[in-house]
């Protein structure tokens, strides 16, 4: 008993010290800090996409399962939805390899296959965005945002399918809103952080008990569910080879099959040719 009791006073204190290195740029508290904050949501989507949203709904860490069997499913880090039916992901990304262009286009995909119901026209598809703030600038042009949105090659138009995709540099470090915003996601501590909306939550997972509590649980659900993702994963692979391998003997077996009917017919041809001569 003392020496488990010795193990999970251990665990808690290596968790405690993994939460007084978060900043919003780690998923775990940037999901926890946003979910159902919709005051930090709106001033976020304000000062990326310059435009103001009345967000109804945010979510933290919402899975999107894949429709099409062994299809790829998604967590995202925040799902939120404004007042007119636009659905918003925003990602939080450290390595450039996590925020490819093409996990972009697949998370665009993934959210507006949700957004129709059966018999609705699709004209009546509500815009979506995909925003991923990265640690660092991804396209290295040094713009503090970069819109992404479908234009005609021929007229230069814009193409108006209402899909848009942003990339937020965490590079940038300009004295304006976005600079200010860059900086706070980028705060170990709430004392040091400009935006209160942002703050607010930030003291409150990292800098009181009840919040620490919170996300010790967290990581706890996390590294469970990992580790019934990696099984859940092996599983799969291993029926999946399983089904290549008993279909490799089926083959196997209908060549021998092949084969002994071959060997079957020129038997018979063998015969009546003995009796002709």
């Amino acid at each position: 008993m003392k020496e488990r009791n010795s193990y999970e006073e251990h665990e808690r204190e290596e968790m405690e010290k993994t939460i007084d290195k978060l900043t919003l740029f780690d998923d775990d508290l940037m999901s926890a800090v946003f979910e159902h904050n919709i005051e930090a949501t709106e001033l976020l989507l304000r000062i990326i996409l310059k435009k103001k949203m009345h967000v109804i709904y945010v979510k933290g860490q919402e899975q999107l399962k894949n429709p099409i069997q062994k299809g790829r499913s998604i967590t995202l880090d925040i799902k939120a939805i404004d007042e007119y039916g636009k659905h918003i992901n925003i990602e939080v990304q450290r390595k450039k390899s996590g925020a490819h262009v093409r996990r972009a286009r697949f998370h665009s995909s993934m959210v507006d296959v949700r957004m129709l119901k059966k018999g609705q026209k699709f004209k009546e598809l509500k815009d979506s965005y995909v925003i991923f703030i990265c640690e660092k600038d991804i396209f290295k042009a040094g713009n503090p945002v970069y819109h992404i949105n479908r234009t005609i090659a021929e007229t230069g138009k814009k193409f108006g399918d209402g899909s848009h995709i942003v990339y937020v540099n965490g590079e940038y470090k300009g004295n304006n809103a976005i600079g200010k915003l860059i900086q706070d996601f980028k705060c170990q501590s709430s004392k040091e952080m400009q935006y209160k909306e942002l703050a607010e939550g930030v003291r409150y997972y990292k800098e009181t008990e009840e919040g620490r509590d919170i996300m010790c649980e967290a990581f706890e659900k996390l590294a469970n569910q990992r580790v019934k993702r990696i099984k859940e994963e092996k599983d799969r692979e291993i029926q999946e080879k399983e089904e290549q391998i008993q279909e490799k003997e089926e083959q196997i077996q209908e060549k021998e099959k092949k084969i002994q009917e071959q060997q079957r017919i020129i038997e018979e041809l063998k015969r009546e040719l003995g009796k002709n001569v």
